[in-house]
């Protein structure tokens, strides 16, 4: 690595490593002036950036930990986040200001006062103490109590994954290219610890492209940048990995990327394959909870042919047990607990919670700990471990962890609800919808639109359930449980918008709301329903892309749909523009 080589690529901004040092070396005395320093939380409420990335790296190297504010959430969760951590300060910019929560003390990076001081400090290298078993970073995970809670991860768990990233993947893969710099493509929400894998590669010297939000989520335009910029490195999710693949990402005729990492849920043994069957390209499993410091285990399409979550990291240990914390045999369920340097410190001042998951390690050294993942897992004789399921009712929605009791205690805070269940549903194949159960606390069922909407205004939008299903009483099983297995299949009606919208008026409207019933797995759609209200998500939208262009034969951008989320909104946009209307006459019944 040399000063002047590119490290951060963001449209048609390039900085070098020279220039982002600075900029880091900057920003870390301006949060130092502030309070910055061990043990003492930074704020970042930016866009996807470089300025997000040199002011993470910038509360790092001034030995503070920094939380990430996810623009997309409620500004009312931000607020609870921001309360919970009591930052020295909340960094921002103008443009997404009115996102963030009224707090104090606010650095807006763009203001001229800012720009001045900023000017004014040194870029040289910043001499500030940095404590290993220091909090790095806070991130705020879902709460089966109904809160969500904040992981504190230490310092000391981002240095071994380095080291073991090093030597595990980083090496292997630089050597297949040659020994040349990569291109890796950050497209990962900094408020997942996942975005630390694309950040290993830059403390490496490599090549890091950040993606805005708009493309990120863009699978057509993800997989066709990841080509034209001859990107060698992708960190998706398993579900997003296998929309990418539909739009051409590991196709013959155009650059392939040499690793594709996957975190966040279960595998697909057809993506496995998949990865394993393409020349030049290696596929990397990486899991671990929040609680031990990015990933844990890990294993990749060299060590087998088949799925797997891999085994335990550099200086990490892994114990499959049973009810009584007994180590279980080789191809035995049990529960998956984890101990070693990449542990995090806890929850943020929640000691109860913490002492219930962060359990006395009884095959460590006196006084060790161990996290309890609640994952249930098998050694494989090859030394191996294969993910099963749950032991609790956690559940992984697109890659996030999702508690259902936080979105069970939203939904009985609405005086016109009684009790309330949270089930992930797959009704039909490849698409996980949550649905809500509620029994209403009066005779009248409570206003099913108005409780999403309120749950929009608290809950991140993954965690806002696509359907409401009002029941007289929950179905229970002879033990006084919630019977899963009797609750019923949501209908079109209890969609959070659905079976209101009015029929189809001409060929454009009956195209489009056929494909948009075949992408949601419905029997039907108004023209008045919209995509993200049916249940519609960020990988579900690609599909819908890809179905008006084999319908319509024209290109539509996730821009478009976002601005026109109706079938008549997205039909009045299509019948302007031409050839708008579709070329096959099958799709659109009479």
């Amino acid at each position: 690595m040399t000063p002047d080589a590119v490290a951060l690529v963001a449209g048609e901004r390039v900085w070098t490593f020279a220039e982002l040092d600075a900029r880091v070396n900057r920003l870390a005395r301006l949060f130092l002036a502030r309070g910055a320093g061990p043990d003492r939380v930074v704020a970042l409420g930016l866009p996807r950036s470089l300025e997000m990335v040199a002011a993470l790296f910038a509360v790092l190297r001034a030995g503070a930990a920094y939380l990430p504010l996810e623009l997309d959430y409620p500004v009312e969760r931000l607020a609870y986040m921001v309360e919970e951590t009591g930052p020295v300060v909340l960094v921002t910019d103008s443009g997404v200001r009115d996102r963030m929560p009224e707090f104090p003390s606010v650095l807006e990076l763009d203001d001229p006062a800012v720009v001045a001081e900023l000017a004014e400090l040194s870029g040289d290298a910043v001499d500030a103490v940095v404590d290993l078993d220091a909090a790095a970073y806070v991130i705020f995970t879902s709460g089966s109590t109904g809160r969500p809670k904040g992981v504190v991860t230490p310092y000391r768990g981002l240095t071994n994954m380095q080291v073991n990233h090093r030597e595990a993947i980083f090496h292997p893969v630089v050597e297949s290219a040659g020994g040349r710099t990569l291109r890796i493509a950050h497209t990962v929400s900094f408020s997942f610890d996942m975005s630390w894998e694309e950040l290993l590669w830059l403390v490496e010297g490599h090549e890091v492209h950040v993606l805005d939000e708009s493309l990120r989520r863009d699978a057509e335009g993800l997989a066709a940048y990841c080509a034209e910029h001859a990107v060698d490195v992708i960190n998706v999710t398993p579900s997003y990995a296998q929309t990418l693949v539909e739009c051409g990402l590991l196709d013959d005729d155009r650059h392939r990327p040499a690793l594709v990492l996957l975190g966040g849920e279960a595998v697909p043994e057809s993506l496995w394959t998949r990865l394993c069957e393409t020349p030049g390209v290696m596929g990397y499993n990486l899991y671990g909870p929040t609680e031990y410091t990015i990933n844990t285990l890990g294993g990749g399409t060299l060590d087998s042919a088949t799925a797997t979550v891999g085994r335990p990291i550099l200086n990490t240990r892994a114990h499959v047990l049973d009810s009584r914390l007994r180590p279980v045999p080789v191809g035995v369920p049990g529960e998956l607990y984890v101990s070693g340097i990449g542990l995090a410190r806890g929850y943020l001042d929640r000691p109860g919670l913490t002492a219930g998951r962060f359990v006395a390690d009884p095959f460590g050294e006196p006084g060790g700990r161990m996290y309890r993942t609640g994952d249930v897992v098998r050694w494989r004789r090859d030394g191996l471990l294969d993910f099963l399921g749950r032991v609790d009712d956690q559940v992984k929605i697109r890659g996030y962890r999702v508690e259902p009791g936080e979105i069970e205690d939203a939904l009985t805070s609405d005086p016109e609800v009684a009790q309330a269940a949270v089930v992930v549903r797959e009704d039909t194949p490849g698409v996980r919808r949550l649905a809500a159960y509620l029994v209403p606390a009066g005779p009248d069922g409570p206003d099913t639109a108005a409780l999403r909407g309120s749950l929009a205004a608290r809950l991140p939008e993954y965690m806002v359930p696509s359907a409401f299903v009002v029941l007289d009483a929950l179905p229970l099983t002879v033990n006084g449980k919630l019977d899963r297995k009797a609750l019923p299949a949501p209908t079109a009606s209890d969609l959070a918008a659905g079976g209101s919208g009015r029929a189809p008026r001409d060929t454009v409207e009956k195209t489009l709301c056929n494909v948009f019933a075949d992408v949601l797995g419905l029997p039907e759609v108004g023209i008045d329903d919209g995509f993200f209200d049916l249940g519609g998500h960020s990988l579900l939208v690609m599909s819908l892309l890809h179905g008006v262009r084999e319908a319509f034969g024209t290109d539509l951008g996730v821009g478009d749909l976002l601005a026109r989320p109706t079938v008549a909104d997205l039909a009045a946009f299509l019948t302007e523009r031409p050839g708008g209307e579709p070329r096959d006459a099958e799709r659109a019944p009479s």
